[in-house]
């Protein structure tokens, strides 16, 4: 009694992150169990916990290959894991409650405000069932267009399967395939079919479900909230120029490429500036890619996907905002101005906040990793930040990770899925009130 009494009294950033490891913890279970695997035997529990990590934070790195290592069912509780992960147990547990047509207390409210990173409890509920509509929604169509191609390759009821499989997992971010030896889409890397109907899946699983609820609202009232603008400006601005830059830097690779006719180039060089926003598929082989376009994907899966998404990283609005103050600080303004709206300073703050503990999470990680891994540095730093991002994007070191190296992704991923922000207000202590203000002090900066 005591025990539930003090759970009550938690804040809502220590019940996310307990209600995630209870699911994982719970996922690991399974998936260690001999059902889970397609020879029945046991897969040892800190790979089982990793995989159950992955999954459930929509990640996509994994120790064994998913499509040859697990049975059908061991393959149906990673869906059930990274549809609960993508959506978040609050906003499945909300589901539940309405079907059974309960009250949602106010206390539940202010827990789906963390969940979906929002910044008043004002419609809330009414976001949820939005949500719960489009991912359906959505999740159905792909699985649909998926099946029609691949029933082309496979047996019908493989191919229903498969679609429904893949584009949960695209949806949801978390580059998990089960296509078998880690090919991952490289079987598909010219098909128009999977292409488009993986980028859409994947594009729309990032902006996050604010941005679609107003996309689809906008007919009746004609305007975007300043977030969607945002969101939607600095995708699109991403996506352009990645694949710019990709189609550049891997022309020429006959290993990428440079073995593709012009529009297996183009499609090519777009999906891969798409799927570093957290998706963790790609249709050209990662191992292969040029150290320029290695880093530069490095950079696209730090920024990541947007607030309220499906993705990690640190968003688009915080790079956005960092990019604004910038442009202020240059222009010698002193406030950043988007879309003719100001910002307030406790964005930037928070944006500045993120983006600092998100790189110094990053680098120690690396650095760990450099020291417990004989591989190269760009090959770890590559792992580490697709960990944080919840990509799932490998150049090949995840398998062949230590035990040590195993631990310290799966808790990169964790942290990446939560936001390190939110893991902080967790697991440190409650912070009081300040009652007076220090006299103010001025430095030399720069």
């Amino acid at each position: 009694m005591k025990l539930s009494s003090n759970v009550l009294k938690w804040s809502p950033p220590r019940i996310l992150v307990s209600g995630f490891a209870l699911i994982i913890l719970l996922g690991a279970i399974l998936l260690s169990m001999p059902f889970a695997s397609a020879s029945g035997q046991q897969l040892p529990f800190l790979d089982a916990l990793f995989t159950a990590t992955s999954a459930t934070c929509v990640t996509g790195l994994v120790v064994v290959d998913t499509g040859t290592y697990f049975s059908v069912p061991g393959q149906i509780v990673l869906m059930c894991l990274f549809q609960l992960g993508g959506l978040g147990f609050m906003t499945m547990a909300t589901l539940i409650a309405l079907v059974l047509r309960k009250r949602i207390s106010l206390r539940e409210r202010l827990l789906l405000q963390e969940a979906m990173n929002q910044t008043s409890m004002e419609g809330i509920v009414r976001l949820i069932r939005r949500v719960l509509i489009y991912s359906i929604t959505i999740e159905l169509i792909g699985a649909a267009l998926f099946s029609f191609r691949f029933a082309f390759d496979m047996p019908l009821g493989k191919a229903l399967f498969f679609g429904a499989f893949h584009a949960v997992s695209l949806f949801n971010n978390a580059g998990f395939d089960i296509f078998g030896e880690y090919r991952s889409l490289t079987l598909y890397v010219s098909d128009p079919i999977v292409n488009v109907t993986a980028m859409l899946l994947i594009i729309t699983g990032g902006l996050g479900f604010i941005v679609m609820a107003d996309l689809m609202e906008y007919r009746k009232n004609r305007k975007l909230s300043l977030h969607s603008k945002v969101v939607l400006s600095m995708t699109g601005t991403l996506i352009a120029v990645g694949t710019i830059v990709i189609f550049i830097f891997e022309f020429s690779n006959t290993k990428t490429l440079g073995s593709l006719d012009w529009g297996g180039k183009i499609m090519s060089s777009f999906f891969q500036s798409i799927t570093p926003r957290t998706a963790g598929v790609n249709t050209l082989d990662y191992t292969a890619l040029r150290q320029a376009t290695v880093f530069f994907t490095i950079i696209l899966m730090f920024i990541g996907a947007s607030p309220g998404s499906t993705g990690g990283g640190i968003k688009t609005t915080t790079f956005t905002t960092l990019i604004g103050a910038v442009i202020a600080m240059i222009r010698g303004r002193d406030d950043i101005v988007l879309f003719r709206y100001r910002l307030g300073k406790d964005r930037i703050f928070k944006a500045l906040t993120i983006t600092l503990i998100s790189l110094a999470l990053v680098i120690v990680v690396t650095m760990v990793l450099s020291t417990t891994e004989d591989q190269a540095f760009i090959k770890l730093l590559f792992e580490a930040t697709s960990a944080f991002g919840t990509v799932g994007l490998s150049v090949g070191v995840t398998p062949e990770l230590s035990y040590v190296g195993k631990i310290i992704i799966a808790f990169t991923m964790f942290a990446g899925r939560l936001g390190p922000l939110t893991l902080a207000y967790a697991l440190g202590p409650r912070t009081e009130k300040e009652l007076y203000r220090h006299p103010e002090g001025k430095i030399t900066i720069g």
